[in-house]
C-alpha cells in the first residue's frame, strides 16, 4: 500500500476498524476511490486488510456505494473472507444481482455460517431452482430449518425467526444448564434467555441468564421458570410482531408453531430491521411508489410508478369534469378561475395530513372500534375549525383582490365545505380501506385527493353559480 493510501485509510479513536465515512454519515469518497482501484488492480491484500475487516452494515453501504461491476468483482476477490451478513444490509435489487453473480457452491458454504434468519432473508430472493440446489449441499439439519423457515408466509415471524435457540427440560438443574451451555459448541451465537420445553418440544416458560446467574447450581429450572412472555405465533404477520416487542419491552420472544412447539425465537435486532421496513414502505406507498428501491433500473422503476400514476390521471380527469359543469360560469367571472385551484389545494393538504395520521396509526395499531369515533369526531371538529380560520383569512383576501365582498363569502364558504370534507375523507377512507383488506398507505392518497378536488371546485363553483345567478 502507498504511503497516501495508509493516510487515508486510518483508524478510528480508540478503534483498529477503518474509518470510511464523512461527516454527513456517507462512505466517504477517497475510500471508495482506493477500493475502487484495488478491485481494478486485483489488488486483494489491500482489500482483505481494509474492508473484511469493517462491520456488515458497514460492508453493506460499501456495496451499494461502488458501481454495479465493483460489487461483484470484490465479492470474487474476497471469496471466501466476504461476509455474507451484509447482503441483508443492502437494497433488494443490489443483493439480487451478486447472489446471481456466484457459483451456488459458493452461498451454500456462506450459508452454512450464517444464523438461520440471516441465511433465511438471503435465501427468499432466489430463484426455487438455484434455492433448492444450495439447500442440498447444506447438512440434513440445517436443511430442515431453513425449509421450515421458508415455509412460513412472508413477511411472517415465521421467516423472520431465528432457529438457533438454547432449550432445556424443565427438571434439570440450574448447574446442568450452564455446564451444558459451557460445553455445547451448537448454541447461538448470542442470546438473553434459555426456554424450558416438554419432551414433545411445546413450550412450557423461560429463564432469563441474570436468573440463572443468581442461583445456586443444584436449584431446578421449573422453579425458577417464568411462564413466556407472549410467545409470538410463527403464521403472525411481522408487523404485529414488531408491535408486541414494542408493547411489553422485549429483547427476544418465542415463536411457537400451531401446537404450540417452540419452533424458533425473534430477537430484537431482526424486530429493529422489521420497524424500519415498515415504516419505510408505508412512506413509500403513501407516494404511490411501491416497493421500488434507490438501486432498481429505470425500467423496474416506471413500472413500480406507472399504475398509481394512470389512476392519477383517471381522477384528475373525473375532477375537471366537475369544472366542465360550470364552465359558463367561469366565462362570465374570471375571477372563479383563478381562485378555485387555492380552494382545491387547501382541501388536499388538510385531507394529507388528516390521512397521514390515520395511516400511521392503523400501522401501530393506536386506532381500534372502542377508539375510532371519539378520533373521527375529533378529526371533523378540526376540519370545521381549519376551515373557519381559513374562510375568514381567504375571504378577506379575495374581497380585496378583486373588490367584491361577495365572492370572500363565497369562497369563505368552500372553505368551510372542503376543509370538512378533507378530514373526513382523511379518516374515513384509510378505516374503511384497512376494514376491506387493502392496505390503506398505497391507496388512500389517490381517492382522499378525488374526494377534496371534487368536493372543492363542486362547492365553490357551485355556490358561486347560485349566489351570483350565473
Amino acid at each position: 500500500m502507498t504511503n497516501d493510501a495508509e493516510e487515508l485509510v486510518r483508524a478510528r479513536p480508540g478503534s483498529d476498524e477503518t474509518d470510511i465515512y464523512d461527516e454527513n454519515g456517507n462512505v466517504r469518497g477517497d475510500f471508495l476511490a482506493l477500493v475502487g482501484a484495488a478491485i481494478a488492480d486485483r489488488d486483494t491484500i489491500f482489500l482483505r486488510q481494509n474492508v473484511t475487516r469493517l462491520h456488515e452494515s458497514e460492508i453493506g453501504d460499501l456495496l451499494e456505494s461502488l458501481q454495479p461491476d465493483q460489487r461483484v468483482a470484490l465479492v470474487r476477490l474476497l471469496g471466501d473472507e466476504f461476509d455474507m451478513t451484509a447482503l441483508t444490509e443492502v437494497d433488494e435489487a443490489v443483493r439480487r444481482e451478486i447472489v446471481d453473480q456466484m457459483p451456488n457452491e459458493q452461498i451454500a458454504a456462506a450459508i452454512g455460517e450464517l444464523d438461520s434468519d440471516d441465511a433465511v432473508y438471503i435465501l427468499e430472493d432466489l430463484d426455487k431452482e438455484d434455492r433448492e440446489e444450495i439447500l442440498a449441499q447444506l447438512p440434513f439439519t440445517e436443511r430442515v430449518r431453513l425449509r421450515r423457515a421458508l415455509d412460513y408466509p412472508e413477511s411472517s415471524a415465521g421467516r423472520r425467526m431465528q432457529t438457533e435457540f438454547v432449550a432445556v427440560p424443565p427438571f434439570w438443574t440450574v448447574g446442568q444448564t450452564i455446564d451444558y451451555m459451557r460445553e455445547e459448541e451448537d448454541l447461538p451465537y448470542s442470546f438473553t434467555q434459555i426456554f424450558v420445553i416438554d419432551p414433545t418440544f411445546k413450550l412450557l416458560g423461560a429463564v432469563d441468564l441474570d436468573k440463572i446467574l443468581r442461583t445456586k447450581r443444584s436449584t431446578k429450572i421449573e422453579t425458577i421458570m417464568r411462564e413466556t412472555n407472549h410467545p409470538i405465533p410463527a403464521e403472525m404477520d411481522q408487523e404485529d410482531a414488531a408491535q408486541l416487542f414494542e408493547q411489553y419491552d422485549l429483547l427476544s420472544a418465542a415463536v411457537v408453531d400451531e401446537n404450540d412447539r417452540l419452533v424458533g425465537v425473534l430477537t430484537i435486532d431482526d424486530v429493529v430491521d422489521v420497524i424500519h421496513e415498515e415504516a419505510d414502505e408505508d412512506i413509500k406507498r403513501l407516494g404511490g411508489v411501491g416497493d421500488e428501491e434507490l438501486s432498481d433500473s429505470v425500467f423496474s422503476t416506471v413500472r413500480s410508478r406507472f399504475l398509481w400514476l394512470a389512476i392519477n390521471l383517471g381522477t384528475a380527469l373525473l375532477s375537471a369534469s366537475v369544472i366542465g359543469l360550470f364552465d359558463g360560469s367561469i366565462e362570465k367571472m374570471i375571477a372563479l378561475a383563478v381562485l378555485m385551484p387555492i380552494v382545491a389545494s387547501m382541501g388536499g393538504n388538510a385531507g394529507t395530513q388528516t390521512m397521514t395520521v390515520t395511516v400511521r396509526a392503523l400501522a401501530t395499531g393506536d386506532i381500534d372500534i372502542y377508539n375510532a369515533g371519539r378520533i373521527i369526531r375529533r378529526e371533523a371538529g378540526v376540519g370545521i375549525a381549519n376551515g373557519a380560520l381559513f374562510s375568514v383569512i381567504m375571504g378577506c383576501i379575495a374581497a380585496a383582490w378583486f373588490h367584491n365582498y361577495q365572492l370572500g363569502f363565497v369562497i369563505g364558504a368552500a372553505m368551510i365545505i372542503n376543509l370538512f370534507a378533507a378530514a373526513l375523507a382523511g379518516i374515513l377512507l384509510p378505516l374503511l380501506l384497512h376494514k376491506v383488506g387493502a392496505d390503506p398507505a398505497i391507496a388512500s392518497s389517490v381517492f382522499v385527493t378525488t374526494v377534496t378536488d371534487c368536493t372543492g371546485f363542486f362547492a365553490f363553483l357551485g355556490i358561486a353559480t347560485w349566489w351570483f345567478g350565473i
